[in-house]
């Protein structure tokens, strides 16, 4: 099956539709199973390009509806690396492919209140991305465990997580970097390391600026652009006591936002409604989580209930 990257952008029902025909159709490595061990550029293509097509889905499908197909396709091709016959080139590519579905799988997981298996995923993961050799990849991987642990474990040790996946890939692309940035400033801010969380952030900044249109970033960073910048910065406002000074950039942001990606929507709207609640206004918090829990019905999202309901304590 093949769908324009446009067909992901339409209204949520189509999207978990095409989501539920992926869980029941024969994936190519089923077919190509059928014709012999031995696997070539073709099928890995293929399996490159649903990696893409799975990614777009969780911009707007739920971690809880998610969770199986790409679980299924992680597994798939787990068992390609495993039992298949393969070039070293073709291998490299499929140890990239089954390390960008462990960061997916993984981000899935964790979106569904599995986080134990995030983190099992997320370090399959990172085994893969660096049998490939791809040090940005095992950067995104270990930061992406961070930031699942800056939320669910100790944030002193996302900081150190973060930090360690920055580090490693230094020499990374610009937005990927700043991407792994934003992890560090995150965990900072959750440890109310102030300086640490302005340092990162000036970081992020710099590296997104620096950007150029001659770098080829990995496909993967498609969805940092300067709004989800914001956001970050508004999160780690609120988390060092300055709610007043996140409002403006998390209100532009949200604004911005395509109205088909209701999870990310909702979120945010709970961090604008944090924003009121901790600088006083209240009703502006009440009506905003309105806002908030009516963008969020009908999202099967463990990380998004949880977040609406600590919020509500505060309004």
């Amino acid at each position: 099956m093949s769908l324009p990257r446009d067909a992901f952008h339409a209204p949520a029902e189509d999207p978990l539709r095409l989501a539920h025909e992926w869980l029941f159709e024969d994936g190519p490595v089923v077919v190509h199973a059928r014709a012999g061990r031995r696997v070539g550029a073709a099928l890995v293509g293929e399996l490159e390009a649903r990696v893409v097509r799975l990614r777009l889905l969780d911009d707007v499908v739920g971690g809880g509806d998610l969770y199986p197909m790409v679980h299924a396709e992680f597994r798939h091709v787990g068992d390609v690396v495993n039992r298949a016959a393969y070039t070293e080139d073709t291998g490299r590519r499929l140890l990239t492919v089954l390390g960008e579905l462990a960061q997916l799988a993984g981000w899935v997981s964790s979106d569904a209140g599995r986080h134990h298996e995030a983190q099992r995923v997320y370090l399959a993961g990172v085994a893969a991305a660096r049998s490939a050799g791809d040090h940005a990849l095992t950067g995104q991987l270990l930061s992406s465990l961070a930031y699942q642990m800056t939320t669910v474990g100790d944030p002193r040790d996302a900081v150190l997580l973060a930090r360690s996946a920055a580090k490693g890939a230094r020499q990374a692309t610009p937005v990927v970097r700043a991407l792994l940035h934003e992890r560090v400033a995150w965990a900072a801010a959750r440890c109310r390391d102030r300086d640490g969380t302005r340092r990162a952030l000036d970081t992020v900044d710099e590296l997104y600026e620096g950007r150029a249109l001659g770098i080829a970033e990995p496909e993967w960073v498609y969805w940092l652009n300067r709004h989800e910048i914001d956001v970050m910065a508004g999160r780690c406002l609120i988390e060092l006591g300055e709610p007043e000074l996140a409002e403006p950039l998390l209100t532009a942001a949200i604004a911005a936002y395509p109205t088909g990606h209701a999870r990310e929507i909702a979120l945010y709207l709970s961090w604008l409604a944090e924003s009121y609640a901790r600088s006083g206004n209240l009703d502006a918090a009440r009506a905003t989580l309105h806002r908030a829990r009516h963008t969020a019905a009908g999202v099967h999202s463990a990380r998004l209930d949880s977040r609406i309901h600590e919020v509500t304590s505060l309004a």
